[in-house]
């Protein structure tokens, strides 16, 4: 089969676009021609809360990657849906997070339309965490624009029918983000990061933004509990809010001399290190569609705290590969003092180690393949 890939991706940084550059390798590995068609510009700078939009990685070798969107040049999205349609694809996988990309997204894809060509909406998310007037017209017409869709989460698969109730879908979670390097010892990742050895760190890791809950994790953390088993906070992430309210937090709170902040962006490189030095991830969510760091976690073995928001509790079995809590800073510690108190790591590692074997990339790609004969 030939598959275009359309989204972001390298060059540029960020969960989606590793997103589509896995499962390019994916298709690639299972014979198929793959293309990838991505932006010359994907966010204006005005837009874009963080420091740049781009990685430093080489240029995938193995599949050709075609810088041709401009989410706000409409002359981009003529020549970019007229150039889909010449190539006769036999699947346009495009991949949807956001209302804003619906416009160039939307049109594209309705200019690509051809008899035989498949357009199959992969949605990492329909409504935003942070919501914005238009999103619910913007989300329809991106929605009118494709023939299927697939969604990594059954809570974003039941936002689809709030735009459209026939056309066919499909489920399948989220696949290992499995592109990070091996696992390393713990003793190894912590003195690589500099940190204690004999510490118990929890690992809050991703870019900073309101939603993702730090306020109530970092609440968490001055549990007196938490301070006397001597529980200790690793923020791995780049601020997209403003960084005072969290600083000023700490302070407040006096555990400023247990939580260590890394916030520049993590590269690949760096990625591994971050998770194995920890004990248990943690993922505080205010809302949520799903999430990559939770497939990183499984990668790397680690067992997880999540708030029963979105997908999350999805995949998560509270009380033997993690937690599942409502988003309140109480919930949060009594699950840290439980795991710490009662030395869960070992019983919970075994779970997750089980449980990473359901997703594949593979069973992905199979997924979609069903889609496009519906």
């Amino acid at each position: 089969m030939k598959i275009i890939l359309l989204g972001p991706a390298w060059p540029y940084r960020g969960g989606i676009a590793d997103f589509s550059d896995r499962l390019a390798k994916e298709y690639k590995s299972q014979g198929c021609e793959v293309e990838v068609v991505t932006f010359t510009l994907q966010y204006p700078k005005f837009l874009f809360p963080g420091k740049t939009q781009y990685n430093d990685k080489p240029a995938p070798a193995d599949w050709p990657t075609r810088r041709m969107m401009n989410s706000i040049n409409p002359l981009s999205w003529l020549r970019t849906g007229l150039y889909l349609r010449r190539q006769k694809a036999d699947i346009i996988v495009n991949a949807f997070w956001l209302p804003f990309m619906a416009p160039c997204m939307g049109t594209i894809l309705r200019l690509a339309k051809r008899k035989g060509t498949r357009r199959i909406g992969l949605l990492h998310n329909l409504i935003p965490h942070e919501h914005r007037i238009g999103d619910k017209l913007f989300a329809r017409y991106f929605i009118k624009s494709n023939d299927a869709f697939i969604s990594l989460s059954k809570s974003v698969l039941d936002d689809i029918s709030t735009f459209d109730s026939k056309k066919p879908r499909g489920f399948c979670p989220h696949p290992l983000y499995d592109h990070y390097g091996q696992s390393t010892t713990k003793t190894e990742a912590r003195k690589t990061l500099g940190l204690d050895h004999d510490g118990c760190y929890a690992l809050f890791f991703g870019f900073i933004r309101g939603y993702k809950g730090l306020d109530l994790l970092l609440e968490a953390i001055g549990d007196e509990r938490l301070k006397e088993l001597n529980v200790k906070l690793l923020v791995a992430g780049e601020f997209y809010d403003d960084p005072k309210p969290y600083t000023e937090q700490i302070e407040r709170l006096g555990i400023g001399d247990r939580v260590t902040l890394r916030s520049d962006f993590i590269a690949d490189n760096e990625v591994g290190q971050y998770f194995c030095a920890c004990d248990i991830v943690t993922q505080p969510y205010k809302s949520a569609t799903q999430s990559g760091v939770t497939q990183i976690a499984f990668h790397f073995e680690r067992p997880m705290l999540v708030t029963d928001v979105g997908g999350l509790a999805e995949i998560v079995h509270n009380g033997e590969m993690g937690y599942v809590v409502k988003p309140e800073a109480k919930q949060i510690a009594d699950a840290l003092v439980d795991y710490y108190s009662n030395s869960r790591e070992e019983t919970f590692t075994a779970a997750v180690r089980e449980e990473k074997k359901k997703y594949s990339w593979d069973k992905l790609v199979e997924t979609i393949d069903k889609l496009r004969a519906e």
